[in-house]
């Protein structure tokens, strides 16, 4: 049955501080006519609301296939 929403929140909250390390952030510095792609499979996006006055225009593409390996 999965554990209760009492006992994961702790370990959550452990697992998402630790992915947000530094060490284990990709940071991209955005230009004009930049392009960024990444693989929600493998990654875990956590955006910055870095570009305040700027627009950001995204697109989700899913790809047919298993997860690579």
């Amino acid at each position: 049955d999965g554990w209760s929403q009492e006992d994961s929140e702790p370990v959550l909250h452990i697992l998402y501080e630790h992915a947000r390390k530094p060490e284990f952030q990709c940071r991209f510095r955005w230009t004009v006519g930049s392009v960024v792609l990444w693989d929600n499979r493998s990654t875990h996006h956590y955006p910055i609301n870095d570009y305040h006055g700027y627009r950001r225009l995204l697109h989700r593409i899913s790809l047919k296939g298993s997860r690579p390996v």
